[in-house]
Parts: structure tokens; C-alpha cells; sequence
């Protein structure tokens, strides 16, 4: 009697999807209650930046200080729209030097909490969604999500060490940062988003095994 192999291949491939589903689920409802703590400590970060050090070199080998900070309030931006599934506001393009601006600090600060508070929302977890406002160009919103939630802990990282000042980085935004980092650590590399692993020995501090997975060397310094 013969075995129905595509039946046990549907099957197997019905169960991944289902569990990978459920994880999603469950790192939606996790990072919904994290992203306002992850962009609160951002905001202290850039808040403690001086601006005579905003020419002053990052972990990121691309960007300085300055570049970092106009990234990060980019697309923090774009985060906003993102989570409610609504095409980018028209404003700036990314390349503007926001720090030529007098208030980039509060700006960042402000428009950080206002894209947490939007990431609050279950439904901006939910479906498809683009940080670009191309529908063609979209992701799960769930990966979207944990991107904005890493950036503010990495990029965090990233300024606090170039400008001298302690990170502070809470262990929980830490370890969901790693979960995060860990399920997507490929496809980032292949993408760009993060650099080769550094490796960094399994018995290291959390944060350390996390900026090693992320592509960064923990003793970094300017």
C-alpha cells in the first residue's frame, strides 16, 4: 500500500506555518508592551548627545554621529505610517540633515514616542506593511515591528558609546532585542542591515552576544 507523501508534506508544512504563526503572535504581544521603554531610553540617548561630537565616529562604519541621528529620525518617521498602514507623510527625504535644525533632539524624542504609541495598537502588528509606502515593497507588519523595537536598542547602543555615555539598556529590552535580532540575523546580513558576526564567547553578558549577532564588536570605542 502506498505512502500519500504530498499529504505528509502539506501537513508538516501546514504545522510550520501554524507554529510560525503563533510566534509571531506571541512576539506582537511581548513587543507591544516593550516599544514605548525602547524609544523612551532612544530619546535619552540622542537627548545626551553633544552637539560638538556629532562629527564623531559610530560603531556603524558608514555613519558618524550625525548620520546616525538623521537616520534614525527618518525613519522613525516612516515608522508611524508604517504601523497604520498609510503611505509616508510628505516631508523630508532621507538625506536631509535634520541636526541643521536647532530642536533635532526633541524632534527625534517626540516623533520616536509617537511611532511607539502607533506600535501599540494590535492591529499595527497585523497583515502587511512598508516603511516606504511601496504595497509592492511590504513585509509582515509583525518583522516591521521588530525592526523599529531593534533599532532603538542598537542604534541606542550605537550613540551612547560613541558619545561617551553609559547605554543603560534595561535586561528586557535586551533579551527581546536578541530574539528579535536572532530570528532575522540572516536575512539582515544579506540585506545589508547588519555586518558580519563578531564572534563574542557564549558565556558574554546578553548585551555583548547581541551586538556580536548584530555585527558589532561589544568593546568598541571612538
Amino acid at each position: 500500500m502506498g505512502t500519500d507523501t504530498g499529504a505528509d508534506t502539506r501537513a508538516e508544512k501546514g504545522t510550520e506555518t501554524a507554529a510560525g504563526a503563533k510566534a509571531d503572535r506571541d512576539a506582537a504581544a511581548e513587543l507591544r508592551g516593550l516599544v514605548v521603554p525602547a524609544a523612551e531610553t532612544a530619546a535619552r540617548i540622542v537627548r545626551g548627545v553633544p552637539a560638538g561630537l556629532l562629527d564623531a565616529p559610530t560603531p556603524c562604519p558608514q555613519w558618524d554621529v550625525r548620520a546616525l541621528i538623521n537616520h534614525l529620525i527618518f525613519w522613525t518617521g516612516r515608522g508611524q505610517t508604517a504601523a497604520r498602514k498609510q503611505p509616508p507623510q510628505p516631508g523630508a527625504e532621507e538625506g536631509y540633515d535634520f541636526t541643521r535644525d536647532g530642536d533635532w533632539a526633541d524632534r527625534y524624542a517626540e516623533q520616536a514616542l509617537a511611532t511607539a504609541e502607533a506600535w501599540r495598537d494590535e492591529a499595527a502588528w497585523e497583515g502587511v506593511t512598508s516603511l516606504s509606502g511601496d504595497p509592492q515593497g511590504g513585509m509582515p507588519a509583525v518583522r516591521i515591528g521588530g525592526m523599529l523595537f531593534s533599532e532603538c536598542v542598537l542604534h541606542g547602543w550605537d550613540l551612547a558609546v560613541a558619545t561617551g555615555q553609559d547605554p543603560a539598556l534595561p535586561d528586557r529590552l535586551v533579551r527581546a532585542s536578541y530574539e528579535q535580532v536572532a530570528s532575522i540575523a540572516e536575512m539582515g546580513r544579506r540585506y545589508g542591515a547588519f555586518g558580519e558576526q563578531v564572534e563574542v564567547d557564549a558565556s558574554a553578558p546578553l548585551l555583548d552576544r547581541l551586538l556580536g549577532l548584530s555585527g558589532r564588536d561589544p568593546r568598541w570605542r571612538p
